[in-house]
């Protein structure tokens, strides 16, 4: 009996250290999937008014307000964007619409009121400016899991520190980034771009932190763009969760005729 559970512990041991020897990629992958489920789905579904503010190198200073609406078919999985600008004037009723994909690349729509177009954003189109900011398309919705290889740095006693790099090297702008997590609750807390020669060119920031309908949800957020010297600044007011936003929100439909929940 003794030897048999010899036998038994010495097995479970083994087993251990395979588990810990082979983990490297796991842990990886499970951050960032907490990562990315702590920036993008918070509750089931969520509305907040946004503020959004351009500085060029030269200080001159041009404004964005919109609403911003988010519903989820799962946490990690599909799930819907709807933009509604409501300033200045030349954004006025401007509605951009996103299907976030988990099998194919995302689906995005720009509704542009002055020429009263529907406009299909294409895959190769979404690293570019959103509504003339240091922002991106990409960046509303967020990269699939699944478009970069990831590594687990050294991290610090806050902070998880992956290297992300892109599969597809000619379809961003990037060669790499790296994400700097929140190790109490996975939200990004600061993300640095890389370009093609390996010189920083972007990073994007979470600024404050606050935990709203106890999700830790961030309020305040920066992009400086170092090439251009522009930094856009995002402010976040009116925060809901769990409201009860249908699936039809984020149709077509309501590209010319925003709902309810956008204009309110």
């Amino acid at each position: 009996m003794k030897i048999k559970k010899l036998l038994t512990s010495a097995a479970l041991v083994c087993f251990a250290a395979q588990l810990s020897a082979g983990t490297g990629k796991l842990a990886v992958d499970e951050v960032v999937r907490k990562a990315n489920n702590a920036a993008y789905y918070g509750g089931d579904d969520g509305r907040s008014a946004v503020r959004m503010t351009i500085k060029d190198k030269l200080g001159r200073v041009r404004e964005r307000e919109f609403t911003i609406l988010r519903k989820d078919e799962s946490d990690g999985g599909k799930q819907y964007f709807y933009v509604y600008f409501r300033k200045p004037s030349d954004v006025r009723k401007m509605v951009f619409i996103v299907w976030k994909n988990i099998d194919k690349g995302d689906d995005r729509w720009l509704y542009l009121p002055a020429l009263d177009l529907v406009k299909r954003i294409a895959a190769s189109d979404k690293r570019t400016s959103f509504a003339g900011s240091d922002y991106m398309y990409e960046d509303v919705s967020g990269r699939g899991l699944g478009e970069d290889s990831h590594e687990l740095l050294e991290g610090t006693d806050t902070r998880y520190i992956i290297n992300n790099r892109p599969k597809d090297a000619d379809a961003v702008e990037f060669s790499s980034y790296k994400v700097w997590i929140d190790k109490q609750n996975f939200v990004p807390m600061k993300t640095e771009y890389l370009d093609k020669s390996g010189e920083l060119y972007r990073t994007v920031e979470a600024l404050s932190v606050e935990n709203i309908d106890d999700i830790p949800t961030v309020v305040k957020a920066r992009v400086t763009n170092h090439i251009s010297g522009s930094v856009t600044s995002l402010e976040f007011k009116n925060i809901k969760y769990n409201i009860g936003l249908k699936k039809s929100v984020f149709t077509e439909r309501y590209l010319r005729r925003p709902p309810r929940e956008a204009r309110k």
